[in-house]
């Protein structure tokens, strides 16, 4: 029976090391088994380069059509798990059919590689970039290694940044003016406001402030939506008075937000949304949203 077992062992071990893995930054990265790992972080138009070493089980021999390492980057729909679209491929013959008998390390290196887009992990759909090495083989079938990797980039501040005034009004029941500093806002951000009661003739109960994040995957009548309350920010308790002024100040550090996604490669998009939520005392709620911006600047 062990000979049996023994028959499906890959023949080799496989391992990949980054060049600069010693003084590169590690993030955290979740796995599908919902298990967090540390992986190494790039930024687009970096080169990535390391060595890959292949290692024959004790006594045994590696028969090999080839080894290739590739660059992968892909999006996964978790409707379609298992199908992964690759806007990015990039590949490096390491070795000609051969054999190999003992331990051999070959250097690799994929050079200012475009990396246009984040690594994501939403609710429907992830982006991730990976190397993945194959040894290829015939009647044993290819053993292949992944080594994931994350991507993050950086935008400089906007040098428009309008702030967002908007009226929200029920006709001689309810007049508020609310206005937000900004449109667009940096992850560390803070949103700093103000709403102006102008008219109120129903009992207000509470206000609050929420951040949304909509994840949309798929396309025209294939689309999916997932809405997401990533924050809820009491603003006031109790019921407001006409000329009454409410400052908002509300601070985005703790929250796990990605920047903004427009129509990642005509697969997905990640918006997120201020929403702006009051409760009367019949519990009837009124709602006012506004898109934002988010992106990552860079840190110092």
């Amino acid at each position: 029976m062990n000979y049996i077992i023994g028959a499906f062992k890959p023949s080799c071990s496989i391992s990949i090391t980054f060049a600069d893995a010693k003084t590169r930054k590690q993030v955290p990265l979740k796995k599908e088994s919902g298990q967090s790992v540390s992986v190494p972080l790039f930024q687009s138009q970096e080169n990535i380069s390391g060595k890959i070493s292949i290692e024959p089980i004790q006594g045994k021999k590696v028969e090999h059509n080839g080894v290739k390492v590739e660059l992968l980057g892909q999006i996964e729909m978790y409707f379609d798990r298992g199908n992964f679209y690759d806007f990015t491929s990039l590949v490096r013959e390491l070795d000609v059919p051969g054999d190999i008998y003992e331990r051999k390390t070959y250097p690799f290196e994929f050079s200012t590689v475009e990396m246009p887009y984040e690594t994501y992990n939403g609710v429907n759909v992830r982006l991730r970039y990976v190397l993945k090495v194959t040894v290829s083989r015939g009647y044993g079938g290819s053993i292949v290694e992944y080594q994931d990797f994350v991507v993050r980039n950086y935008t400089p501040s906007p040098s428009i940044n309008n702030s967002i005034k908007m009226e929200v009004g029920i006709e001689d029941c309810l007049h508020i003016e609310f206005e937000y500093n900004k449109s667009k806002y940096h992850l560390k951000d803070v949103i700093i406001g103000k709403i102006y009661f102008l008219l109120v003739r129903i009992k207000i109960k509470n206000m609050d402030l929420e951040i949304r994040r909509r994840e949309s995957t798929g396309s025209g009548p294939n689309t999916h939506v997932e809405t997401e309350t990533l924050a809820k920010f009491e603003l006031m308790d109790g019921a407001p008075v006409r000329g009454e002024s409410i400052p908002i100040r509300l601070f985005l550090s703790p929250y796990e937000l990605t920047p903004t996604h427009r129509n990642i490669n005509n697969k997905f998009s990640v918006k997120y949304y201020l929403n702006l939520v009051l409760v009367d005392e019949e519990d009837r709620r009124y709602f006012k949203q506004q898109e934002i911006t988010i992106y990552r600047l860079q840190e110092t």
